[in-house]
């Protein structure tokens, strides 16, 4: 549901629904970047968020900005699960 398709039982002091989204932080997307055959780093804007192993079939996953200090926090066969992941520790 998005705030378009709420009821118009709002208070006048509310807003549209075009002011909430103006006033929304901007979130940048995650980013990813190979840096080794089988490793990948999260990136979201300039900041390092996690990495991810690629060992056969399975995304571990492992947050953090440093490689040698980022914790595993899963073990996955599904890409869009790291994603979020990764999006979820990094707020």
């Amino acid at each position: 549901m998005t705030l378009q398709m709420m009821p118009e039982n709002r208070t006048p002091a509310a807003g549209t629904a075009a002011d909430v989204t103006a006033d929304a932080p901007d979130v940048e997307e995650l980013r990813w970047e190979r840096i080794a055959p089988e490793r990948y780093r999260a990136l979201r804007g300039e900041d390092c968020v996690g990495f991810v192993d690629v060992v056969g079939a399975v995304f571990v996953v492992l947050a953090g900005s440093r490689y040698d200090r980022a914790e595993e926090i899963a073990q996955t066969l599904d890409f869009d699960q790291v994603t979020a992941l990764l999006d979820g520790s990094s707020h």
